[in-house]
């Protein structure tokens, strides 16, 4: 059997991604998620309702260094008003999800590997600080949610 490009990258990611990086997250008090994305069907991680952790695998899968890198998708699972600061690339932009709701999600590149050198430590505390940057912009609005 001949896997294509696609197919490898996704099997890579995803064995990095639960041989790695989800049970670090767990051993940093991140749980499973109750939140379904509307695109992604693995499961999340969250360590509060406020963000929710998903990992992208497919995206980039047919590139050639797609085995060096992921999307993580951080999610702000509830359909309020964001302020305008926390609007754009650099925080968060609309998902839509069903019945015409729209959560909040920020997608970021991870990469884990330069190469030959995998910085596995280096990406999962980068991840570790954009969950907790973001998650302290949302802070404020936890008081607005049912």
């Amino acid at each position: 059997m001949h896997l294509n490009i696609n197919e490898a990258n996704r099997i890579f990611r995803k064995s990095i991604i639960k041989g790695f990086f989800e049970p670090q997250l767990v051993n940093l008090d991140f749980k499973k998620s109750s939140v379904k994305h509307p695109s992604i069907s693995d499961d999340g991680l969250m360590q509060s309702d406020l963000l929710h952790v998903f990992f992208d695998i497919e995206t980039g899968s047919d590139y050639p260094d797609g085995d060096e890198w992921f999307i993580v998708e951080l999610v702000f699972p509830h359909d309020v008003k964001l302020p305008d600061s926390l609007k754009g690339t650099d925080y968060f932009t609309t998902l839509s999800v069903d019945e015409g709701k729209t959560y909040w999600h920020h997608r970021e590149l991870i990469r884990y590997k330069y190469g030959k050198s995998k910085k596995l430590l280096d990406a999962l505390g980068f991840l570790e600080s954009k969950y907790k940057e973001l998650h302290e912009l949302l802070e404020p609005l936890q008081k607005d949610l049912k």
